[in-house]
Formats: structure tokens, C-alpha cells, sequence
């Protein structure tokens, strides 16, 4: 017999002195949800402390009505299903007064981000759209940036924009636009009172935030507004 031979002739005994595992229990439903780590039993997806692309908290809102604009938000701050906060300012006024921006999101990222913006408003003489899309550029390649979770709106006299961490600048249609996870609650309260009252923008703004504090758990009705003309 040869070295093969016999090393095969005793793996063959080896594995028949095995003993098959036992069975698995068959499957209760097949219609049982698989949870993994990040995700969220009450959302079935990923949980907000995980997941980039889930912003809550807070409520901003812009309407552009005639040659004013309004923006706002709500004063509540949330720590995952606890509210801490309850009249923060979410609104910041940049370059003399001439720009406002509100953010959703971490307030830190935020902050972070507001610095940069800030800088190139600066940079490019409060060109506000060219800011916007360098600071998006900026946002999108840079490797510590790509890590803060927030979102931006814009205002000034001229233009409103929202700007994202994934590259996108944009700019509203009709100068109505939200972001938090109250944000299209304001949205579709704010274009309802555009098509039906002759409010100008800045009661506009509050009514429909109030409106979207009272369906968002994470909004409330402690309402900041700033209008520029």
C-alpha cells in the first residue's frame, strides 16, 4: 500500500466515525423580519444613530414669495427618543446679515460645516451659489468631510439652496423647501397657504411650521423665523 493510499484509507475512517449535526428546527413564518446590527425594529431599516441618510430632529423651512424670503425652524433638540432642548436656535445669520442658513442634523457637523461655508462666502465675495457648489465639491471629496451628517439651507435676497453631503446643490422651483424630518410636512402646509391666502412669506413659514410640529413627534412650536427683502 502506498503513503497515498493509506492516507486516504484513513481519512475515509475518520469521517465515518462522524456523527451528522442535528437537524435545524424548520422556520416559524417566513414572513419573520431579519434584524442586524444598526437597524431599528420600529423604522425596519437602519437605525438614525447608523444611518447617513436619515436626518430628524428638526424642522427648517423657506418660502420665497414676491421679492421677500422667510426662513425658520423649530427649537427642539432630540437625543435619540428623548427631547433635551426645547427653544435652540437653528437658524445662523452669515456674511453681515446678508445670507441666513439652517441646518438638520448633527449640530456639531453642522457647525463644522457652517465655518467652511462662512469661508467661502468670503472667498468669492457672498456669491452664494458659487459658494455652495464649492463648498459641495469640498463636502463630496474631501475624506473627513464625507463624514458629516447634516444638511444645509441657504437664503439670501437673491436665491435659496439646499445643499447635501453627497454632492447636491439645489434650488427650489417655486422658493418653497424643507429639510429635517418635519421638513416636507412644512412643505406641502406652506404651498397649501401659498395657493390659497395672500400671506407674505414670513407668517407663511411660521403657520406651516406649527402645522408640521403637530404631526412631527420630533418638531415643536417653539418657532424662530428671519426674513430678508
Amino acid at each position: 500500500m502506498t503513503c497515498r493510499q493509506r492516507r486516504r484509507q484513513e481519512a475515509a475512517q475518520r469521517h465515518a466515525g462522524r456523527t451528522e449535526p442535528p437537524a435545524r428546527p424548520p422556520v416559524a413564518s417566513l414572513s419573520a423580519r431579519v434584524y442586524r446590527p444598526g437597524m431599528n425594529s420600529r423604522t425596519h431599516g437602519m437605525n438614525p444613530f447608523h444611518a447617513k441618510s436619515v436626518i430628524r430632529s428638526t424642522t427648517i423651512l423657506s418660502v420665497r414669495r414676491g421679492n421677500k424670503v422667510a426662513i425658520g425652524g423649530d427649537g427642539q433638540v432630540s437625543f435619540g427618543e428623548t427631547t433635551i432642548k426645547h427653544d435652540a436656535r437653528k437658524i445662523r445669520s452669515l456674511a453681515d446679515g446678508k445670507v441666513f442658513c439652517g441646518f438638520a442634523g448633527s449640530a456639531a457637523d453642522a457647525f463644522a460645516l457652517l465655518e467652511r461655508f462662512e469661508g467661502k462666502l468670503e472667498q468669492y465675495k457672498n456669491n452664494v451659489r458659487r459658494a455652495a457648489i464649492e463648498l459641495a465639491k469640498l463636502w463630496r471629496t474631501d475624506r473627513a468631510l464625507r463624514r458629516l451628517e447634516s444638511l444645509l439651507l441657504v437664503v439670501s435676497k437673491d436665491v435659496t439652496l439646499m445643499i447635501g453631503g453627497s454632492g447636491d446643490v439645489i434650488e427650489p422651483t417655486d422658493g418653497v423647501i424643507g429639510i429635517g424630518s418635519g421638513g416636507m410636512y412644512a412643505v406641502a402646509a406652506a404651498r397649501a397657504l401659498i395657493a390659497n391666502t395672500e400671506l407674505s412669506p414670513e407668517p407663511i413659514v411660521e403657520q406651516a411650521l406649527q402645522i408640521a410640529a403637530d404631526i412631527c413627534v420630533y418638531s415643536n412650536r417653539e418657532i424662530h423665523v428671519e426674513t430678508l427683502a
